[in-house]
């Protein structure tokens, strides 16, 4: 990939796509091609040969999709599944058609069975039931997957599979309805905060442990991965190592300033009870995570307050 190459990163407003455009750029890549949803809709398959056609795009970093955590996962499970079936379809076959010479899909842990063996090895997959709570977003990206591996053996198109850990930083979605549980996070106790209130309701019992990825680490393994991996297996890309929510729970209000009561709801349901990536096979490649999680919360605090703060307080 040279640094005139054009390089289509779908989905280069949301938190991953931003990302890589930001590691891109540093990287001194001056040919980005970008189209927001407005522009090109991915799940329209005609529209994408289409762009495809006419851009030509040599390189693809695959961001876009639609996400979300266990309430909007739970609550829309037909958008979830029919949005990120299209939207992968439709780019690497147009991909394929095109002539693109790399294409980088990005997964999700939550592929992963609900009770895998922990840490979790690639070759997990497929060895048990998925989390209920988001299976229609796993079943989708799992699809994506095989997709990508049945298009190298049959057609030789090269396409490589990241699956990140949790993901958090600038433009992550704040949103209490549709958030993951960092973000989230970060607004309750903020907003806890500002209202002077005395505690914040956290969802589940606080045991599960989850781990996380500043998606600047994402952004700089993917750029590492697409120059230097080329393998049908899929690849783990995270910190390697959790923390329970509990814990985060903590962390998270302490940045913040909240000093209240963490009040646990036992009654809402708490998702996989560990979900940490067996990454051994990223860090043979040459590549480790860099930003530690209390730096990055801080960081990702930050921009909340000074970019997104007008837009979802109300």
């Amino acid at each position: 990939m040279e640094r005139d190459s054009r390089i289509f990163v779908a989905g280069h407003r949301g938190l991953v796509g931003s990302a890589i455009c930001r590691r891109l750029a540093a990287a001194g890549y001056s040919h980005l091609i970008l189209r927001d949803r407005s522009q090109l809709d991915l799940r329209d398959g005609r529209a994408v040969r289409d762009f495809f056609a006419a851009e030509r795009p040599e390189y693809v970093f695959l961001a876009a999709a639609k996400v979300g955590g266990i309430l909007a996962n739970s609550s829309r499970p037909a958008e979830f599944i029919y949005d990120n079936l299209a939207i992968q379809t439709n780019t690497i076959e147009a991909a394929r058609l095109s002539g693109v010479k790399k294409f980088l899909f990005l997964g999700s842990s939550c592929i992963y069975p609900k009770f895998a063996p922990q840490p979790i090895r690639e070759d997990a997959l497929l060895t048990g039931p998925l989390e209920p709570t988001n299976e229609w977003y796993a079943v989708a990206k799992i699809a994506g997957i095989k997709m990508a591996q049945a298009y190298r053996a049959q057609y030789g198109f090269r396409a490589i599979c990241l699956m990140p850990t949790n993901l958090y930083g600038p433009q992550d979605n704040f949103d209490l309805a549709t958030s993951h549980v960092l973000p989230a996070l970060i607004r309750k106790f903020h907003e806890a905060k500002v209202a002077g209130d005395k505690e914040v309701v956290i969802w589940g019992t606080g045991s599960p442990r989850r781990e996380f990825l500043h998606v600047d680490d994402l952004a700089d393994a993917a750029l590492h991965l697409m120059l230097h991996y080329d393998d049908p297996q899929m690849i783990n890309v995270g910190a390697g190592e959790d923390i329970t929510i509990r814990e985060l729970a903590g962390l998270v209000a302490s940045i913040v300033g909240f000093q209240g009561e963490l009040r646990f709801d036992p009654s809402k349901p708490d998702g996989t009870p560990r979900k940490l990536l067996d990454v051994s096979r990223l860090h043979s490649l040459g590549w480790r995570a860099r930003i530690p999680l209390r730096q990055g919360i801080a960081g990702t605090y930050q921009w909340f307050q000074s970019q997104a703060l007008e837009s979802v307080v109300k």
